[in-house]
């Protein structure tokens, strides 16, 4: 933990901000088990109930030479077990091409829409803003999903005139308490959670992303 991130300061106040339902956004199959795994299994092992939005497939990852199709399957299968060891099995795809991943309107009102039917007390998504210290972090496709979820935040969710066929469809406008976000910038970091009684599972959880190890 570098200085600056240590003295920021979170507005964040767990004795008093409740959490009872979360929406993590990632790019790919593995991206939230490395990112923030050990945070959901708390969330979880405390009764909030969480759900995953994965953009892409993840087809275009890994070092598994089976056909691509193939390797589809094979990642919602890891991420399924992945998200079960941590307490989680609500997961929703958007089926966005891997590696090719933009902020896009269609994908910004993918979110929206989520959000909208979720509603839950925080969202959590990957940082938009490269991190040049660890500049693996910073795949293209996870700021693009910090991007578009951050749009999407702000206006849209909140906003009853923005894709009105969400609305026309049942899904009312939702002012969202919360955003949070992983895998930035060290220096943009200002709330951490302790995880040391959850590292085993998050542990567990990355390791069964047996396609995605060399």
């Amino acid at each position: 933990m570098t200085r600056s991130a240590a003295s920021a300061q979170s507005p964040f106040n767990p004795a008093t901000d409740r959490i009872g339902r979360v929406l993590c956004f990632a790019a790919h199959p593995d991206d939230i088990d490395f990112g923030a795994a050990g945070t959901i299994a708390a969330w979880t092992a405390a009764g909030v109930q969480v759900s995953y939005c994965i953009m892409t497939d993840g087809d275009a990852g890994g070092f598994d030479p089976a056909h691509r199709a193939e390797i589809i399957a094979l990642r919602a299968a890891e991420q399924r077990r992945a998200a079960e060891l941590v307490g989680v099995t609500d997961i929703h795809y958007l089926h966005e091409r891997d590696g090719y991943l933009e902020p896009t309107h269609e994908v910004m009102k993918g979110v929206v829409k989520l959000i909208r039917e979720i509603r839950p007390d925080v969202v959590l998504a990957m940082h938009p803003e490269r991190n040049w210290s660890r500049l693996q972090k910073s795949h293209p496709d996870h700021l693009a999903v910090g991007e578009a979820v951050t749009r999407a935040v702000y206006p849209a969710v909140e906003n009853p005139f923005a894709y009105p066929e969400l609305a026309e469809a049942g899904l009312a406008a939702y002012k969202l308490p919360w955003l949070w976000l992983y895998a930035g910038p060290e220096e943009r970091e200002n709330h951490f959670v302790d995880v040391t009684d959850h590292v085993n599972a998050k542990l567990e959880a990355i390791h069964v992303h047996v396609s995605q190890h060399p």
